[in-house]
């Protein structure tokens, strides 16, 4: 009898710029340089992240690597919003220069948002039928180029985009066959609760972002009295453990049905200003790591 080797959960975590504050939006806050980011993920004992934002990392692969294996850093994944509804923009130049970074880089996921190609979170507008019909088609056809280079391809449902509520992510569900990224926050934000959504949909899960959620918050941007970059500023997303996710329920349900992927730890952060050494977010992901090894067990 052959026995299979399961990676401990722990094993699976990995780190993502912007729980350093490092975001692709325009005027988000002030931006970490990435030496400071990557060794601080790193002194937390992280070996692994996703890039981060276009620009936070060098831009040709090798060294791109290259400065992620100078930190003890090794690459998982990246976040790519693409424009995926509208038929005068083709993304497959862009998903193909995404893929040839990630591979180069040993990464195995593309983590999409369908953008609305709008600058920012705040305000998006509805693709209507067709751009439905457009959306859902490219998203199986972006899997299938994705798989050719060993990567998936994982929709992220995300505020501000096509696919944030959970009617969206339903119709994600129902009429594709690509796989998801179950990112914890911006799921409870949209209004689809994560733990259950784990349990209808496990083998659909590709990636897995972890957030912790003030809900009394969430509850604010999902009825459009607060933006969102607002909220997140003012506290929206909390440490592992302390908000409104049951973190320990989503993580027993994927492992038990199987899920051997990575848990990236995401908590989207705003920062004014350059916290001081030991300070600002390496506190909060720490925090959130403290919480995880209990999780574990």
């Amino acid at each position: 009898m052959t026995t299979v080797s399961v990676p401990p959960m722990l094993s699976r975590v990995a780190a993502a710029p912007i729980s350093w504050g490092v975001c692709e939006v325009p005027g988000w806050g002030h931006q970490l340089p990435p030496g400071r980011v990557l060794a601080e993920m790193r002194q937390l004992g992280l070996t692994a992240t996703e890039f981060g934002p276009e620009g936070f990392l060098p831009e040709g692969p090798a060294a791109r690597a290259a400065e992620l294996a100078a930190h003890g850093l090794t690459a998982v994944g990246g976040f790519v919003p693409l424009v995926l509804h509208r038929p005068d923009h083709d993304p497959v130049p862009a998903v193909r220069s995404a893929l040839d970074a990630l591979a180069a880089c040993g990464a195995r996921t593309l983590v999409l948002a369908a953008a609305t190609g709008l600058d920012g979170y705040d305000t998006r507008p509805d693709p209507g039928a067709e751009g439905w019909r457009l959306l859902l088609g490219r998203l199986d056809t972006i899997a299938e180029l994705a798989a050719g280079y060993g990567v998936a391809a994982a929709l992220h449902p995300h505020i501000g985009t096509l696919v944030e509520r959970a009617e969206e992510v339903r119709r994600v569900l129902d009429g594709s066959s690509a796989p998801l990224c179950l990112d914890t926050g911006h799921l409870l934000v949209g209004g689809t609760d994560p733990v259950e959504l784990a349990r209808r949909a496990p083998d659909r899960i590709a990636h897995v972002h972890l957030k912790d959620v003030d809900a009394a918050a969430a509850r604010e941007v999902r009825e459009g009295r607060v933006p969102y970059a607002r909220a997140v500023a003012a506290g929206l997303y909390r440490p592992l453990g302390q908000g409104d996710v049951d973190i320990a329920a989503l993580v027993a349900t994927l492992e038990g049905h199987g899920y051997r992927g990575w848990y990236v730890m995401e908590q989207d952060a705003v920062l004014t200003a350059e916290p001081g050494p030991g300070a600002g977010p390496l506190r909060d992901v720490a925090d959130s790591l403290d919480f995880l090894r209990t999780v574990a067990g």
